[in-house]
């Protein structure tokens, strides 16, 4: 990872000046993942996204290659579906989050993904407050239908003790105490209803942004890993993940903050002192500095990859 998200911001997620979406680390994926024709390859993508990762495994896969893909946000499928159109027939996709694997009837796959990173699509024209850029509603579920409760009704509704430990165990915010406190006298005024709301809370306790990161960016992080479960939705979907590989089959993991990566980490770790898996990236893989020019995005990306022993 080129910055570390534990000690800056949570990388890709919250810049205020981005490129168009693009496919974080393609090219490590691919050579990793290994797909190609003549063996029936199977695919799952576990967050498909616009689709970029897809498309191309199925093109390294042509002609025979086919992939599912899951995401919980319909909007990220509509756009999937467009991209993937050239392959109509060699894929489907489904609308679940990928914590739910465990309950879906899927024939083993030669590789499956998981790129944990928000596209531009949820950051930018979701209208639901993933962005800092625009004054939103504080929904930030990736499910808009989900019966969850949304960010704003987190800040309205939890105890400052609640909203502190967030802060910091999601988005490892030092001064997440003074945050919670601000969010707290806030509230009491008039109920939290926008971004621009939670981003003047958080400016009132730290101060206006100053250089590439926004003060409020760890906020932002930490309500909406709690809205959507994020960590428990991984901890659920990798072992599933790994239990629906074939023999031989990889798993590759992108991660945007370290308290993902850490998860990856011990999960592949465990798996493999259990002789299921052999980690073949002993180190994480991180963009080049190339990437990171072109999509600044990427620039806290970690790649693990493992391969199903048995």
């Amino acid at each position: 990872m080129l910055s570390s998200p534990s000690t800056s911001d949570e990388g890709p997620r919250a810049d205020v000046h981005q490129p168009a979406h693009a496919s974080v680390l393609l090219d490590a994926v691919l050579a990793l993942l290994q797909p190609r024709p003549g063996i029936g390859f199977r695919a799952l993508d576990c967050t498909v996204g616009g689709g970029g990762h897809s498309f191309s495994l199925l093109e390294r896969s042509s002609p025979d290659g086919y992939l599912i893909g899951l995401d919980a946000d319909p909007g990220a499928l509509e756009l999937a579906t467009q991209k993937l159109a050239p392959f109509e027939g060699r894929f489907a996709l489904l609308n679940r989050n990928f914590s739910d694997l465990e309950h879906l009837d899927l024939e083993p796959f030669d590789a499956i993904l998981m790129d944990l990173g928000l596209s531009s699509m949820q950051l930018d024209s979701s209208g639901r407050g993933f962005s800092l850029r625009a004054d939103e509603p504080l929904d930030m579920r990736f499910d808009p239908t989900a019966d969850v409760e949304t960010a704003a009704d987190l800040l309205n509704s939890m105890s400052t003790a609640e909203l502190e430990r967030i802060l910091r165990a999601y988005g490892e915010e030092p001064r997440a105490r003074r945050v919670a406190r601000s969010i707290e006298y806030r509230r009491a005024q008039r109920p939290f209803k926008t971004t621009g709301d939670l981003v003047a809370a958080v400016t009132a306790a730290l101060g206006p942004a100053r250089g590439r990161i926004h003060p409020a960016t760890r906020t932002f992080q930490a309500l909406r890993i709690a809205v959507n479960d994020e960590l428990g939705a991984l901890e659920a979907g990798l072992d599933a993940a790994v239990r629906l590989l074939k023999p031989g089959g990889r798993l590759a993991i992108i991660s945007f903050h370290s308290l993902e990566d850490r998860i990856v980490k011990w999960r592949f770790r465990a798996r493999a002192d259990e002789a299921v898996l052999k980690v073949l990236t002993r180190k994480p893989l991180t963009p080049a500095e190339a990437e990171v020019k072109v999509n600044p995005r990427a620039r806290s990306a970690k790649l693990r990859v493992a391969e199903r022993t048995t």
